[in-house]
């Protein structure tokens, strides 16, 4: 193997902004940022997730992204700060070292992600189960 998660992680972390849940719960709410969950639906379903968050699973990032995919999200064509989080912060990294790849400048990630902020009391809202 030529790069380990490990690796991977090391390097977008020396690239990329990461704040903290106190910084993130000062952000959040407001007009020019927008909080991205990359769990699974069934995470969400399972964990709840930050009130507000758009919902973007890990896998649809690149496409949802980028203005040429017919799959892109008008969310991501937004002059918005975008603050990624999932469970524990590996997705999130590697999520925000890309988006910041593919041209989008004010990108950062939550440290410790979904977990950090549950164990810090932020604030949960409770998803409503998917039918099937």
């Amino acid at each position: 193997m030529k790069k380990g998660y490990k690796q991977l992680l090391a390097e977008a972390e020396a690239e990329i902004a990461a704040i903290d849940v106190a910084e993130a719960a000062t952000l959040r709410g407001r007009d020019d940022t927008v909080f991205v969950d990359l769990r699974d639906p069934r995470e969400r379903e399972r964990d709840g997730s930050i009130p507000g968050a758009f919902s973007c699973p890990r896998g649809m990032l690149e496409f949802w992204i980028d203005p040429e995919s017919p799959y892109a999200k008008p969310v991501f064509q937004q002059d918005k700060r975008f603050v990624f989080f999932c469970a524990s912060g590996w997705r999130s990294a590697l999520a925000t070292r890309t988006a910041q790849d593919m041209g989008l400048e004010k990108v950062c990630h939550l440290k410790g992600g979904f977990g950090a902020w549950k164990a810090a009391g932020g604030e949960i809202e409770s998803l409503p189960r998917r039918e099937g």
